[in-house]
């Protein structure tokens, strides 16, 4: 009976153990997650164009299609390259960071300069082209799934970077859950945005009551400028991160100057606000900071990327394309 009991405390030992691995995995993931925020809103502010000028009954298959295709991007490709990473070559990890960073501020600084200077930018992105709907429908997912790879392994990057310290199996169960986390917050996000409209459609058609007939015409109205909002949300918040990545890469590497400058502006600015306001005063100071840098950087990459690096790019996938 006493081995019983003496086996049944070491189950009970085991069970809280690994309760505690998974509250440790959890937490860590969700401040992991935390860091990696401005690169998830621009995700969920970029994919519902993906479902624009589709049939209604097609809107969700198409972005279960895209959550399906990003969360294989993360658990069979950008996971076991992340964990490589991290156990053979950690130094890789900064200047990753810092290329990814590149990339969100080149893209938010295009989509400022678009909106300010009109001008063809189909080097940049694709256009659409009509044809069969289901092979349009491929096309449009198939595209999602290239942008959602570079922001996820933007996302995976930072998750790796937040996370302290530990074993193979808790930066991979880490990286698993804060990922697969990330995934069905951002398209499930997105599903209940897309459908808003049809759901304030029908709340308008068929509404039993006047104020919820007005309240399904009131979001049907609404959706527009909602999706206009989260553009220009999703844009700044490429900016901050992309500025605030490459900034704290600078630091790493050992060029703090504008990484501390921006620290003791941010300071000198919540000094001037009384003292309850002081923190959030800081934060706002140095995110503006870190996104007017990001702005910066990106339209000084905008002629570096078309007049040289699309090019090139195109240039290589004419060889290949006349080599097959």
């Amino acid at each position: 009976m006493s081995g019983l009991l003496a086996l049944l405390d070491d189950v009970a030992g085991i069970a809280k153990v690994a309760a505690a691995s998974v509250d440790d995995v959890a937490a860590q993931a969700a401040k992991a997650g935390a860091k990696a925020a401005g690169a998830v809103i621009d995700d969920a502010a970029v994919t519902p164009k993906y479902v624009q000028g589709f049939a209604p009954a097609r809107e969700l298959p198409i972005i279960w299609k895209i959550a399906r295709g990003s969360i294989r991007n993360k658990l069979l490709i950008l996971l076991p390259a992340a964990l490589l990473l991290s156990n053979f070559a950690p130094w890789a990890i900064a200047p990753l960071l810092m290329l990814g960073g590149a990339y969100l501020c080149f893209e938010g600084a295009e989509k400022i300069y678009h909106a300010l200077v009109p001008h063809d930018d189909s080097h940049v992105f694709e256009e659409d082209v009509p044809g069969d709907p289901a092979h349009l429908e491929e096309k449009k997912a198939a595209g999602a799934i290239k942008t959602d790879f570079i922001l996820s392994a933007e996302i995976m990057t930072i998750i790796l970077s937040a996370i302290p310290p530990s074993g193979f199996w808790m930066e991979a169960a880490t990286l698993a859950f804060a990922g697969v986390g990330i995934t069905v917050a951002v398209y499930g996000s997105v599903a209940l945005i897309v459908k808003m409209d049809d759901v304030g459609l029908f709340m308008a058609q068929n509404g039993r009551f006047g104020l919820t007939r007005g309240f399904g015409r009131a979001l049907v109205r609404a959706m527009p400028k909602v999706m206009k909002l989260l553009t220009i949300i999703g844009t700044a918040a490429m900016l901050w991160v992309g500025g605030a990545i490459i900034v704290h890469g600078l630091e790493e590497l050992g060029f703090g100057w504008l990484g501390h400058h921006i620290h003791d502006w941010a300071e000198a600015v919540a000094h001037l606000v009384p003292a309850a306001w002081e923190g959030f005063v800081e934060w706002s100071a140095k995110a503006a900071m870190d996104g007017v840098f990001g702005l910066a950087l990106g339209l000084a990459l905008i002629p570096v990327a078309t007049k040289v690096l699309v090019p090139l790019w195109g240039a290589l996938r004419g060889k290949k394309d006349a080599a097959q």
